[in-house]
């Protein structure tokens, strides 16, 4: 590392690839760049884009174009998908994919699994072109064979018809691999099966410490040496403008009650303004809530440092969504600096 370059933090950022009201697509994921260059530049470790489906608001429908994409327009901050829906996806597809970006931007790719779909039912069905079958029980055989698959897991028997395949290119190099939860499933999974853990505090912040804690106690090594390793991810964005803390509270307290009535397009930023200035935002907000961590950035960092803390996850991914960019990429640059000036 040059003296130039910022010394990487323990912060990583999942980004939903927002469409902001009114914009193409095209706008959408040229701001995904944008975002991925400028946390880059501060420190951050990775930069994660999500997998969902069916969403107006939403260009992040196919993560593994997405990060080749972003590789391209990044110099060495880590790019992974969190994650790979894999319910979706056959595993020896995911297996090539997750390869050809190892050989296209060796030791910088992360793979993060879920076994949600992330969309709704019916576009589930329409992805598994109707398959019948139960997604969560597949699951752990999917991992296991996509494991396999990546010469990360263990391999197939010599019987097994699976045995004389490659998932080409074959690389010298893994992804890191990553079980994804937003409840006790994922963790426990992961620690079950020697894996690295991620939890989703911003969907379950009343688990996310008993979850974590848990995974680090009952984890099994899978190789001599392997140790546990967690991450999570919580709602979180720093401004000394009330104003904007605000409006970024709402603007998720909207995109929450949208999706539960099936509303799947962009916030109309007047719509923000709107609500947040309202008596029926302001007199339910709480000035902490567990769910997030907002305000000035001394007192937001405390708080993510002190959830880092007490769940002894190794990294904390911040996730800030439907918000302008030029807000988002100041949150994120003062978090990486006042993070980096508390050390």
């Amino acid at each position: 590392m040059t003296s130039s370059e910022p010394v990487v933090l323990p912060l990583s950022v999942l980004d939903f690839v927002g469409i902001e009201h009114g914009e193409p697509a095209h706008d959408a994921i040229a701001g995904a760049v944008e975002v991925a260059q400028a946390v880059e530049s501060a420190g951050y470790h990775r930069y994660w884009v999500s997998e969902h489906h069916n969403m107006e608001s939403l260009a992040c429908s196919a993560p593994e174009i997405l990060l080749a994409h972003l590789g391209a327009r990044t110099e060495r901050i880590r790019i992974g998908a969190a994650g790979i829906m894999l319910p979706n996806h056959a595993p020896f597809k995911v297996a090539e994919v997750f390869r050809t970006l190892l050989a296209m931007y060796p030791g910088r790719v992360d793979l993060g699994l879920g076994r949600a779909p992330g969309t709704d039912p019916l576009t589930a069905h329409v992805l598994r072109r109707g398959a019948a079958g139960d997604a969560a029980r597949e699951f752990p055989g999917q991992v296991a064979e996509l494991l396999a698959f990546l010469e990360a897991g263990e391999p197939f028997p010599e019987s097994h018809p699976y045995a004389q395949l490659v998932a080409a290119p074959r690389v010298p190099d893994v992804p890191e691999v990553f079980l994804l939860g937003s409840s006790g499933y994922g963790p426990s999974f992961a620690a079950v099966n020697g894996l690295n853990a991620v939890f989703a505090h911003h969907q379950s912040p009343d688990l996310a410490v008993d979850v974590l804690r848990g995974y680090r106690s009952s984890f099994a090594p899978r190789r001599e040496g392997d140790q546990p390793w967690s991450a999570v991810s919580v709602l979180a964005f720093a401004s000394d403008d009330e104003e904007a803390v605000l409006e970024f509270e709402a603007a998720w307290a909207l995109t929450m009650r949208n999706l539960a009535r099936n509303r799947r397009t962009p916030l109309r930023p007047e719509e923000v303004t709107e609500f947040a200035r309202s008596a029926e935002f302001r007199d339910h907000r709480k000035p902490r809530d567990p769910r997030m961590a907002t305000g000035e950035a001394t007192d937001v960092v405390a708080r993510l440092q002190d959830l880092r803390e007490q769940t002894q996850a190794d990294e904390v991914v911040v996730v800030t969504p439907s918000l302008d960019r030029p807000r988002r990429i100041a949150s994120y640059r003062t978090i990486a600096d006042t993070w980096r000036a508390s050390d």
